[in-house]
């Protein structure tokens, strides 16, 4: 029998992503303090948010009628340069200098997922290298008067605008969008979600 899945995040791309593969879902967003631990490296940091999330989407789910026996998926992405962290920018200047960093070079975009169900709880992080072609002052304040990179870590969208400056990518698409479907498939078939 497949269980109903419900999705703790308000990400309008992980709902597609879902939508892409037939997965029917509710949406029950959380909101938890993404404030980085004292020394917390960028893996350590991205698993521990997903499986906040996860936790606390399950919570939240337990006082839903229609939704409370639902296995749970949450997510969340950051943006590495260098090993530091890249979070969503504050404004035009923090976004132009976040993308010159990644101007000409490679990043990695780590994505981790955190399944949880009564029974047991699953997470899992997806590294995937991205390089960019080298910007121009003018394509980086262009690209920030667009609106798309405001509200997304590193300050760009692999989906949107931000693809034409991708030059290469190893590893996940999807997981760089913000769900890597495959590993997300394979692990929400062993809570009995069928994809």
């Amino acid at each position: 029998m497949s269980s109903s899945l419900v999705l703790a995040s308000a990400s309008p791309r992980r709902r597609e992503l879902l939508n892409q593969i037939g997965l029917a879902h509710t949406v029950l967003p959380v909101n938890i303090d993404e404030t980085p631990l004292d020394n917390e490296q960028p893996l350590a940091l991205v698993t521990r948010l997903a499986q906040q999330k996860a936790e606390q989407g399950f919570e939240a789910a337990q006082g839903v009628t229609n939704v409370s026996q639902s296995i749970v998926l949450a997510a969340d992405t950051i943006v590495v340069y260098q090993g530091v962290a890249l979070g969503k920018p504050i404004d035009a200047d923090d976004h132009n200098t976040m993308l010159s960093k990644l101007s000409n070079k490679t990043h990695q975009v780590i994505t981790a997922f955190s399944i949880k169900s009564s029974q047991a709880v699953y997470t899992e992080a997806v590294s995937s290298d991205v390089t960019f072609m080298a910007l121009n002052k003018q394509q980086i304040a262009n690209y920030w008067l667009s609106g798309e990179p405001q509200d997304k870590a590193g300050g760009y969208a692999i989906q949107g605008y931000g693809a034409t400056f991708v030059k290469h990518l190893s590893g996940s698409y999807t997981g760089v969008v913000g769900l890597p479907l495959f590993e997300c498939a394979n692990a929400l078939k062993r809570f009995g979600v069928e994809v």
